[in-house]
Order: C-alpha cells, then sequence, then structure tokens
C-alpha cells in the first residue's frame, strides 16, 4: 500500500456517493465518504469516476477505453454487483410467469470480473474488489415496484425476502473472486451487518447508504488502508484477502 499513490474509483452509484433526497425523494449526489481524510492517511490521490447504473460489463469497457487513453493510476477500487444483480421489474410485473435473468447473469458477472482483474494486473495496477452493503427488501420492493403491479411481482418473486438472498449470492461471488484472483477485498457488508440496523444505514430505496452508511464505508476503507500498509512493511507485495 505503502507504493501506491494514484488511486482509481471506478463502479456503480454506491461508490459515487448517491443517496435519496429525503425532501424530494429524487437521487442525487451526496458522498460523505471521507476521501480527504483517506487521501491523506499516505498522500493518496484518489479520482471518483464511478458512474450511476455501472454494471460490471459496462465497467470493463469503461477500464479498457481509459487503458487506450493511457490510465495513469497504481490501484482500481471497484464495486461492481448491485446493478448487475438487479431485474427489468415492469417486465416481471407484465408476465408474472415468465422466465427473467438478472440484468448480469451470475457466470457471465464471474467472467467479466475476472477479465478486469487480469486485464488491470496485466498493466501492473492493482484490483481492489469490494462486497456489496445489503439492501432492505422492504424498502427496495416499495420503492422500485411502487408503480408496478406488486402482486404479480411477488407471485414470481415468492417472497421479498428473496431480494435480499438474490443480492446477497452477488457479493459473495465477489468474495469468492477475490480469493481465487488473490486481490485485496475491502469488505463493506460485514461493517454493515455488524452494525445491526440495517434501516439506520440505507436510504429510503432500500439499496443506496445514507450518510450514516457512508460514514461506516469511511471507517471500513481506513481500516484497510491500516492494514494494507502494515503487511507491506512485511511483504513487498501484499498476498492476503482482507475480509
Amino acid at each position: 500500500m505503502r507504493h501506491l499513490k494514484k488511486i482509481e474509483v471506478l463502479g456503480d452509484s454506491i461508490l459515487k456517493g448517491i443517496q435519496v433526497n429525503p425532501i424530494t425523494k429524487r437521487y442525487y449526489t451526496k458522498n460523505d465518504i471521507d476521501v480527504n481524510m483517506l487521501s491523506s492517511m499516505h498522500s493518496f490521490q484518489i479520482t471518483n469516476d464511478s458512474r450511476f447504473g455501472c454494471t460490471v460489463t459496462k465497467g470493463y469497457q469503461i477500464i479498457k477505453k481509459m487503458l487506450e487513453k493511457g490510465m495513469e493510476c497504481d490501484a482500481v477500487v471497484m464495486d461492481f454487483g448491485g446493478n448487475d444483480c438487479d431485474y427489468k421489474w415492469e417486465e416481471i410485473a407484465a408476465n408474472p410467469d415468465g422466465e427473467f435473468e438478472p440484468n448480469t447473469p451470475l457466470d457471465v458477472f464471474v467472467s467479466e470480473y475476472t477479465n478486469i482483474i487480469r486485464t488491470l494486473k496485466d498493466r501492473g495496477i492493482m484490483p481492489i474488489l469490494t462486497t456489496l452493503p445489503p439492501l432492505e427488501p422492504q424498502r427496495f420492493f416499495d420503492w422500485w415496484c411502487r408503480d408496478l403491479n406488486k402482486d404479480n411481482i411477488l407471485k414470481w418473486l415468492g417472497s421479498i425476502g428473496k431480494i435480499y438472498n438474490h443480492q446477497a449470492s452477488y457479493s459473495s461471488c465477489v468474495e469468492e473472486i477475490a480469493k481465487k484472483e488473490n486481490v485485496p477485498l475491502v469488505d463493506i457488508r460485514s461493517a454493515f451487518l455488524k452494525h445491526g440496523n440495517i434501516e439506520k444505514l440505507i436510504c429510503e430505496d432500500g439499496t443506496h447508504p445514507n450518510s450514516e452508511g457512508q460514514k461506516i464505508m469511511t471507517e471500513v476503507f481506513k481500516d484497510f488502508i491500516n492494514e494494507m500498509f502494515l503487511l507491506t512493511q512485511v511483504h513487498t507485495e501484499p498476498k492476503m484477502i482482507l475480509c
């Protein structure tokens, strides 16, 4: 970590700092992840190019274009999965007896994320993955299906709890990818679960961390940086997965 100076952040709206405005009920950028503090820890230069709605496939396309233009950084922090695991709920509401795939099926998710990791490694750039913050399934259902036929969606789902389990499977997959590819992992999810009250950390949409949740993310990144720095005092290159 002491050899990393330029860090690129590339993912979806979680790391971009998107929240739901409690008054207007619209999305806006309110990023309370303390990037200034994190940057000052070891004189990092952190650039955040995260995109609202970004999937792992879109992220790979962005990274390839950035590399073609001479992307200069020592590490890339990524948080793909949240949009990948989502469904087109309006289609499900219209046809609850149909068969539907998430935006990025799990096998494609694994393949694309692995390709990103290996592409970055080939360029001498360290990939750093993050687990997904847990969602709050009832809020998610009420928000994303509010103008749709909820009875039809429930018929297809079976239970609202499946929303949580499905998203959790993508986060678990990120852990497996990090372990298999031997890259660092920032475990945001465990910190949220340890808090014990997800509702206090998540916006009305059941998905995006609010300011309190973003402060927890700051602490997780802070702990990660400190642990990685200690590792590099013993090893030239970190080989451990930090969970």
